[in-house]
């Protein structure tokens, strides 16, 4: 305990904080935190799943489909006629896996060639078809 020199009879309150009680918990905390720690360490046994790489499948390169301004069809900028995109359009989808299709129309082209092409890709069994645009 910690003893006052002060006279009781001034009417002083003590203002100093006795540290004594809490250092004494704080030390019964430490040494029940040091017994408990070995008793809580112990290994918990997980089975993880087991993982196989596979190799992937290369991803084909992507089929340019372009209808310039006059409603013609260019296949990876090769000019097509409408029978032979129809062929390979089928070609394409009968590819595993099967190449995505990247349609590009000319702002000045009817909205109905490309409606047509993307009709025909779709009738051909193609699933990836992106359209693609130009930055103003």
């Amino acid at each position: 305990m910690a003893f006052s020199i002060n006279d009781p009879d001034d009417g002083e309150l003590l203002s100093e904080i006795n540290m004594i009680p809490l250092i004494d918990v704080m030390l019964v905390l430490l040494i029940v935190f040091l017994i408990t720690i070995p008793v809580m360490k112990h290994a918990v046994q997980v089975d993880l799943p087991k993982a196989a790489a596979q190799q992937q499948a290369p991803v084909p390169e992507a089929v340019r489909l372009t209808i310039d301004a006059d409603g013609r069809y260019l296949w990876n900028d090769a000019p097509v006629s409408d029978a032979e995109l129809a062929t390979r359009l089928a070609e394409a989808a009968a590819q595993d896996p099967q190449p995505p299709l990247q349609l590009h129309g000319d702002r000045a082209v009817r909205y109905e060639r490309v409606a047509q092409a993307l009709a025909a890709a779709q009738r051909a069994g193609l699933h990836s078809i992106g359209f693609v645009t130009e930055q103003p």
